[in-house]
């Protein structure tokens, strides 16, 4: 299958293409994934399958991007874990706080010298006003996406995932996100799961609403995983009955681990 596609609704594409998109609310995100599947047609099972996705949100500012920090490269528990103790410790949290905080403090807390000097160092470029990530919000996608990556220790998961849930950048594209590239290689037909950079020209068609497309495919894959699930546990148990071995089945040719669905650069 052909991955390019053109608008369905030129007129359409170009009136929101002008447009910033921000996804604040569960409406935003209902009215652009409505406009996507009008927009590109190969979408439409997709989104059947998928159904609407639930926008979701995190706070703002240092506080959020030092929590996606805490997160890089760990468990959902383990980040959980370290991020309180970390709050907890330092409330309000502030970056001049962190920027003036003992090293060996933070690292008692749980946290890894590499994300302590990430730490600081952003503490600092914002400190010195170098830095304001609020208005990454209204910057062009890309833009404030290299922005981001041109810190300090900041990767493309981290940059993406705080455009994406802390800013509710509507353009905001997780090329890297192995998820997305298994969901969009299967919606899509590909034969092999695109690399990142092979997944920007895919995502051509969806601009100005990539963050919303993001939310889609990342529905789509648990969809597929949840009723792959169903299958695999059908045959098991006619298995059972009939006294039948099978085996093991996997959704993906090449298993996703939860480290890898949540890694970004050090």
């Amino acid at each position: 299958m052909d991955a390019r596609v053109k608008p369905a609704h030129d007129d359409l594409s170009k009136l929101i293409l002008r447009m910033t998109l921000h996804l604040n609310t569960q409406a935003d995100l209902e009215e652009a994934i409505h406009a996507l599947v009008k927009l590109d047609p190969r979408l439409k099972p997709v989104f059947e399958l998928a159904g609407m996705p639930t926008l979701r949100r995190r706070e703002p500012g240092y506080a959020g991007l030092a929590a996606i920090i805490c997160g890089q490269q760990l468990s959902t528990a383990s980040a959980a874990a370290i991020w309180a103790r970390l709050a907890a410790a330092f409330d309000p949290f502030h970056h001049d706080a962190l920027r003036r905080a003992r090293a060996d403090r933070l690292g008692r807390l749980g946290l890894s010298a590499a994300k302590i000097k990430t730490l600081k160092s952003l503490a600092r470029e914002i400190a010195s006003e170098r830095l304001n990530l609020d208005v990454l919000a209204n910057e062009d996608a890309d833009a404030a996406h290299h922005t981001l990556t041109s810190l300090h220790g900041i990767g493309p998961w981290t940059a993406d995932v705080y455009l994406l849930f802390c800013l509710g950048h509507g353009d905001a594209w997780p090329a890297g996100d192995l998820a997305v590239q298994e969901a969009v290689k299967i919606g899509l037909g590909l034969k092999t799961r695109p690399t990142a950079k092979e997944m920007a020209p895919l995502a051509e068609p969806w601009r100005p609403m990539r963050g919303a497309a993001a939310h889609l495919w990342w529905s789509y894959y648990r969809a597929i995983k949840k009723r792959e699930g169903a299958i695999a546990a059908t045959e098991q148990a006619n298995a059972v009955s009939n006294k039948v071995p099978v085996a093991k089945r996997s959704s993906m040719k090449a298993k996703i681990t939860t480290a890898q669905l949540r890694g970004s650069k050090k």
